[in-house]
């Protein structure tokens, strides 16, 4: 049972690695993933330890919350949501 997880966990890994244009599109990737990694430690304390399971699914929708915010306002200075849009050569003279 553990390979399907591990199978949703590399297809989100290669969702990720494949489609860095878009950022929509990587976190979504990254919350397949995480989804993944959410039933692979479900399953594997056989449910009894709810409350990690709990904390974890917090941070998650933390996260997604923060990467959506990110999104939305990179799509209102820059009109895209292209990862391309972003200069990292500040420093570039």
């Amino acid at each position: 049972m553990n390979y399907v997880f591990f199978l949703v966990i590399f297809s989100g890994l290669y969702t990720f690695c494949s489609k860095r244009k878009h950022i929509l599109l990587m976190l979504l990737s990254i919350e397949f993933m995480v989804l993944g990694f959410f039933f692979s430690i479900l399953f594997s304390l056989s449910f009894s330890n709810l409350f990690f399971s709990l904390i974890f699914l917090t941070f998650t929708a933390c996260e997604g919350a923060l990467g959506l915010g990110v999104l939305i306002n990179m799509s209102r200075v820059y009109g895209t949501d292209y990862f391309s849009v972003f200069n990292f050569n500040v420093y570039d003279n």
